[in-house]
Formats: structure tokens, C-alpha cells, sequence
């Protein structure tokens, strides 16, 4: 027959129990005090789709840079004088001119015939001046011719005069005869000096006459050349050595004087002009220096204007180019232009980042000591340039960084790890 059990039986197995309970219990908590110490799992990244840069203490230059084309540093419009209808075009755009080279012949019936109208003015008006010379100089002639007959007549009555007196003195003659030869001789005196008088005053009113027959007679030669210089004008030339770029009008198009025909440019003196943001100019001044990539050749420059005004966010900058131009380079060609702002000395930087403005706080991964991790690193910039920016905070000389986009990854991941 079965034999009952005895208590101490139970009671042991009941210890048994609760201590298997509290052992299972405590290794849940140490397991989730460990699991609770463990780091994410980093999520991985392959190394050869990052960029990774160290950081550096040194001198760090701050450059902007912009897109840009090469201009002439003379641009000429040639307006059209005189109005007129563009009868011919003598040469092509691309084509190298000379000052004579005729680019356009006008025509104008009506202002050949205005020519035609000032010449025959012209002509009239000297025959008048002329005529107008001719017969003062004939009345200038006559008081002469009548001034000398007074005067010889004055001579002659003074000599008489003299002799009575002389003759009167020994009695040969009476006072009567000697009073009479005196009156004779100072009313000759007399007309001989009003008719030097008239004299000087016909000289003096014929060159008055003939100032208003001369003037006449300028301005109608002023018309003259006028109207010839306004016919040679519808022949329309280029002014300077250069290159014609440009023909603003059509054969057959009419034209009003100061219309805009054509374009000549010295293509061997070009200049560029770059377009900057407009917020990089804070730094921006006359004189900068600047390198210009024409992808054939890098040329040396200076800046040497500043737009005053902004258009669609950008200031154009012109650069002036202090060495020879490369094969190739013409008006209109597309460079890339580069200007330095300033040097740092004994600064920290860094290839500068995908994202990131001027002194602000980013975001950056940072390579660990095993050189296989990076963690999620809040970094303060200073002052940026096209390829570097300044470290004011959160780097030390010799960390690692990646500073390519890593936007994908999403703003929750602080850990990753390369491949």
C-alpha cells in the first residue's frame, strides 16, 4: 500500500519553486539593463559613396565664385545720323572692319534735294557778297577820287595863301587878295578833313555791310557742309578696327536719325563679367583679385567694377584680365570666374559641406577612433569660401569627417556604420 508523503516534502518543493521564480526574474532584469546599454544598430553605409575629409588648422582662402561670360571692353552702337531707307548691306556679322569700312548704304531723295537746294543758296549768297563788295569798294574808290581833288585843291590855295603873304609883307599885293587866298585855303582845310572823315567812316560801314553779307554768305556754306555731311552719312561706316557683332536692321527697313544699326567691338580687349549671388558680395570691393577659367586656359584679373543693382539674386562683377587671352577666346564665351575675399591665418576648416550657410550650426558625421563607425556630431561654421568653410566649434585638428550628403539616411539616424 502507498505511503503519504511527508510535509517537509511539500515545503521543499515549494522553496524550489519561488527561488526558480526569482532566478528568472532576475536574469530578465540584468538582460534588459544590458540590452538597455547596448547602442542602436548602426545602420550601414558604403564608404566609397561618401566623402571624407580631415580637419585642418592653417591658412584657408575665401573665394566666391560665379558663371560668366567674356564682353569687349569697347561696345560701339552706330546710330543712323540722318533717317533714311537701308538700301544695301556690305558686310556680315564676324566680319573684321577698319574705320572707312561701309557697313550700310541709306538713300534719302529729300535730303538730296535739300543738298541740291543749300549749294544753289549757297552760290547765290557768294555772288551777293560779291556784288555787295564790288560796289562799296567802287564807292570807297570815288570818295577817294573826290577827297584827293579836295586836298589838291587845299594844297594849292594854301601855297596861294603863303605867297600873298609874302608878297603882301613887300607890297606887292593887297591885304584884300592875301584875306581872300586865307579864307580859301581854311575852308579847303576843312572840307579835306571832313572828307578824311568820310572816308574812315565808308571804310568802317563797308566792312560793317559786308560782315552781314559774310555772315550770310558762312551760314549758307555751314548748310552746304551740313547737307553733304548728312548725304555722306547715308553711307554708314564703322568708326574703329574692330569686329562687327551685330546688324540691328533689315534691307529696306526705314530708319530715324539716333536708330541703332550696328555693333563693332574690339575682340582682341575683352573683360568678364561674372554674376555672384548677392549674398557673398558682403566682402566684395574693387581691386579683388580674381581668376577666370575659360576651359582653354586660366587667366588672371582684377575686379574692376561692381553692379549697384541685383538681378534674379545675382550682381554682376567685372573682372579685368591681366594676361594674354587663350586660342580660342572670343566675345560671348562662357568662363567660370573665381574671386578671393580674404586669407585666414590659423584657422580650422574643412572641405566645405554639401548643406550649410555662414556661421551657422550643422549637422555632420564624425568617424569614431575604429574608423568604421561615425556618429551624428552638431558643429558651429564661421566663414565660408567656394570649397572650404571655417570651424568655429565642435572639430578638433585631425577629425574625420563626412561631408557629403547624407540626407537620405533621414534626420533619426545619429550612427552609421562604412562598409
Amino acid at each position: 500500500m502507498d505511503k503519504p508523503r511527508e510535509k517537509s516534502v511539500a515545503r521543499n518543493r515549494k522553496i524550489r519553486r519561488v527561488a526558480y521564480i526569482i532566478l528568472a526574474l532576475g536574469a530578465v532584469g540584468a538582460i534588459s539593463v544590458v540590452l538597455a546599454r547596448l547602442k542602436p544598430a548602426a545602420q550601414t553605409v558604403e564608404r566609397a559613396t561618401v566623402i571624407i575629409d580631415t580637419v585642418k588648422r592653417g591658412e584657408m582662402v575665401r573665394q566666391v565664385n560665379g558663371l560668366g561670360t567674356l564682353v569687349p571692353e569697347e561696345i560701339v552702337w552706330i546710330p543712323a545720323i540722318t533717317s533714311g531707307r537701308v538700301d544695301k548691306r556690305l558686310v556680315q556679322p564676324g566680319t573684321t572692319v577698319s574705320p572707312d569700312t561701309v557697313i550700310f548704304e541709306l538713300s534719302n531723295q529729300e535730303l538730296q534735294q535739300q543738298l541740291q537746294d543749300a549749294e544753289l543758296q549757297f552760290k547765290s549768297a557768294e555772288a551777293e557778297f560779291t556784288n555787295k563788295k564790288v560796289e562799296l569798294e567802287t564807292q570807297l574808290l570815288n570818295q577817294r577820287a573826290s577827297a584827293a581833288t579836295v586836298e589838291a585843291d587845299y594844297q594849292s590855295a594854301k601855297q596861294d595863301a603863303e605867297a600873298n603873304e609874302t608878297l603882301s609883307k613887300e607890297g606887292l599885293v593887297s591885304e584884300l587878295v592875301t584875306k581872300r587866298a586865307k579864307i580859301r585855303s581854311s575852308e579847303l582845310a576843312t572840307r579835306n578833313e571832313l572828307e578824311k572823315k568820310r572816308i574812315s567812316m565808308t571804310t568802317e560801314a563797308m566792312k560793317t555791310q559786308l560782315a552781314v553779307s559774310q555772315s550770310t554768305l558762312d551760314q549758307r556754306r555751314a548748310l552746304v557742309e551740313l547737307r553733304r555731311k548728312q548725304v555722306a552719312d547715308l553711307r554708314v561706316r564703322a568708326g574703329m578696327h574692330g569686329v562687327l557683332q551685330q546688324l540691328a536692321v533689315e534691307v529696306g527697313q526705314q530708319v530715324t536719325p539716333g536708330t541703332n544699326l550696328a555693333r563693332v567691338s574690339d575682340p582682341t580687349r575683352l573683360k568678364a563679367q561674372v554674376r555672384i549671388a548677392e549674398t557673398q558680395l558682403k566682402d566684395m570691393r574693387i581691386g579683388l583679385p580674381a581668376t577666370i577659367d575659360t576651359r582653354n586656359g586660366i587667366i588672371p584679373g582684377r575686379v574692376i567694377r561692381v553692379d549697384p543693382a541685383a538681378q534674379n539674386g545675382t550682381v554682376t562683377v567685372d573682372v579685368s584680365l591681366d594676361a594674354a587671352l587663350p586660342p580660342g577666346a572670343r566675345p560671348d564665351m562662357s568662363v567660370d570666374g573665381r574671386i578671393e575675399l580674404e586669407r585666414l591665418e590659423n584657422v580650422l576648416y574643412i572641405q566645405r559641406p554639401t548643406f550649410g550657410q555662414e556661421n551657422s550650426t550643422i549637422k555632420l558625421f564624425k568617424l569614431d577612433a575604429d574608423d568604421q563607425h561615425a556618429e551624428s556630431v552638431a558643429i558651429e561654421i564661421g566663414r565660408v569660401s567656394v570649397t572650404t568653410v571655417e570651424i568655429v566649434k565642435g572639430l578638433k585638428v585631425g577629425d574625420k569627417i563626412i561631408v557629403s550628403d547624407t540626407s537620405q539616411l533621414g534626420d533619426n539616424v545619429t550612427r552609421i556604420r562604412l562598409n
